[in-house]
């Protein structure tokens, strides 16, 4: 085979790699040789005191020090709320122990300290990790919409409420917002809840 001959096939496939190469890169989130930017950093959440299913009171000092995914769900939704509690389930099985995550109900006065235990027990939610709160619907409201920054509302006899999971860092700082019904978008959230917990604390 000549020297030309060989150009012929060996360059195509050189340029193969290289999309290739590419395409995985961005799969990560982060281009071909380059450095991942830190990420964004947002407001602090305000304090808030909430009841867990387990009874007792949550504040967000309890969480201080850790790095949470938070998502709005509410138990007797028949739309998308399963389908946020298999993700944020995925999230707890695929990242380490020591990451947190807390379900908000929307529907607090629905959904008691009780109904969110045989809830979470039915997603084999591990209670050491995965928090699922609930209170005063004011309280509730407020803090989902002044201090998440998403939306919700009641409609009728069910809540019309954010899709997004808040990531959140051990200083109880904000740092990103993701569609919690996108596949590419939980893998973004994976990806960033780890480049988080390698932060130092402060």
């Amino acid at each position: 085979m000549t020297s030309r001959a060989r150009l012929r096939w060996i360059l195509p496939l050189l340029a193969l790699l290289g999309v290739v190469g590419i395409t995985l890169a961005r799969r990560r989130g982060t281009p071909a040789g380059a450095t991942a930017s830190p990420l964004p950093e947002s407001r602090k959440l305000p304090e808030f005191s909430l009841l867990e299913r387990s009874g007792r009171t949550v504040r967000l000092a309890d969480l201080l020090g850790k790095v949470w995914v938070a998502d709005f769900i509410f138990t007797r939704c028949p739309g998308p709320c399963p389908g946020l509690t298999l993700q944020m389930k995925r999230l707890a099985d695929l990242l380490p122990d020591e990451m947190r995550f807390v379900s908000l109900s929307v529907d607090p006065a629905f959904d008691t300290p009780e109904v969110l235990t045989t809830y979470a027990d039915s997603y084999g939610a591990d209670a050491k990790r995965w928090l699922f709160l609930t209170g005063e619907k004011r309280a509730v409201y407020s803090l989902v919409r002044e201090g998440f920054a998403l939306t919700v509302a009641e409609e009728g006899e069910g809540v019309l409420h954010d899709l997004r999971f808040v990531l959140v860092d051990r200083a109880g700082r904000m740092r990103g917002w993701y569609m919690g019904n996108e596949g590419d978008e939980i893998e973004r959230l994976e990806e960033d809840a780890r480049r988080l917990l390698k932060e130092p604390p402060g």
